[in-house]
């Protein structure tokens, strides 16, 4: 069975084509980041046009590259995520469904990142924590099954993507800033600048990272004042980043201790930080899971491995489902789970 998998919650849009019996077959990922750049930040606008522009020559690449004429089924991010982006996604989704007569599955774009890491050879077995770590969630989730999660613990301010963006940006660097932080962060000393671990001792999985951002805030403008913000920029990438990765790894570990799990698994983009995944394989005593790089962030395949793990709960084309916040806990087991 061939899963067509349609992801525009926000500013990347990934198509792919799963099957259940060989795997994934074939992906395509356009990034908007050049468009959204200028601006320092997602346009929501700008995000829902450009979907518009590239999704279906992705559709088209995509079938082509896996020599079909047309999938089993077709699953599509139905939220959260911008409702504009969702709705373009949801649309093309439907009315394919309906050309192709053939069903469709809205999918939970955070269950999607949950179970990116079915793509791989080695996929992780229920049950497991799993560690949603991206620009817009910070959560830990006690995963049972398929559909059966308890939400542990959550961001209580930013996030900690966009704590690593606005951090970027205070030191100077482009967007998005992740990624560029982590790189500038590599020539740097990371005992350089003694940053708080919010929260890190509370007895809760709660994260919180306003303080920590608030600290490289100060020595940032302190360094300016001194005239030698340049010459230390990289030390405070490097120690902001140490301090954000240790509050995530303990957090992560005393949950999972704390659930009786022998199983994490990372996901989400700031999933694809090294210094995070290598930390968490060392210091947890269990297997550790991941997303290859390519899958950490938002894409296409892990939408149809989740569309194909819920294929009990296809439908014709019938109405666009998309939410800008929804619950992860509201969903269920699928009935043939």
């Amino acid at each position: 069975m061939n899963i067509l998998g349609i992801e525009t919650s926000c500013d990347e849009t990934g198509v792919a084509l799963y099957s259940t019996e060989t795997g994934l077959v074939a992906h395509a990922l356009h990034s908007q980041v050049d468009l959204h750049a200028v601006y320092g930040g997602v346009v929501p606008e700008i995000a829902s046009r450009d979907h518009i522009r590239m999704l279906l020559p992705l559709i088209q690449q995509v079938m082509s590259d896996a020599g079909i004429d047309k999938p089993d089924a077709i699953a599509y991010t139905a939220g959260p995520g911008l409702v504009g982006a969702l709705m373009v996604g949801g649309g093309m989704a439907n009315g394919l469904g309906l050309a192709w007569d053939c069903p469709v599955i809205p999918v939970h774009h955070m269950e999607g990142h949950l179970v990116a890491p079915m793509l791989e050879d080695k996929p992780p077995a229920f049950p497991f924590l799993a560690l949603l770590v991206s620009g817009g969630h910070s959560m830990l989730i006690a995963v049972r099954e398929l559909g059966d999660y308890r939400l542990l613990g959550t961001t209580l301010d930013d996030a900690v993507g966009e704590a690593f963006d606005k951090t970027a940006k205070l030191l100077g660097l482009g967007y998005p800033g992740g990624p560029a932080l982590a790189a500038l962060a590599e020539d740097g000393d990371e005992q350089a600048f003694d940053f708080p671990r919010p929260m890190i001792n509370k007895p809760n999985f709660d994260f919180s990272f306003s303080g920590l951002k608030t600290a490289v805030m100060l020595e940032v403008r302190k360094a300016e004042a001194e005239g030698r913000l340049e010459a230390c920029r990289a030390d405070l990438a490097a120690s902001f980043q140490r301090a954000a990765v240790d509050t995530l790894v303990a957090k992560s570990i005393k949950a999972a201790h704390a659930e009786g799990l022998e199983r994490i698994v990372v996901a989400g983009g700031v999933g694809a930080n090294k210094l995070l995944r290598k930390d968490i394989a060392e210091r947890f005593d269990g297997e550790v899971y991941y997303p290859r790089l390519a899958f950490c962030t938002d894409n296409g395949a892990m939408i149809a491995v989740a569309g194909a793990l819920r294929f009990a709960e296809a439908d014709q084309a019938a109405e666009i489902k998309a939410q800008a916040r929804w619950s992860l806990e509201t969903l269920a087991t699928p009935a043939s789970a």
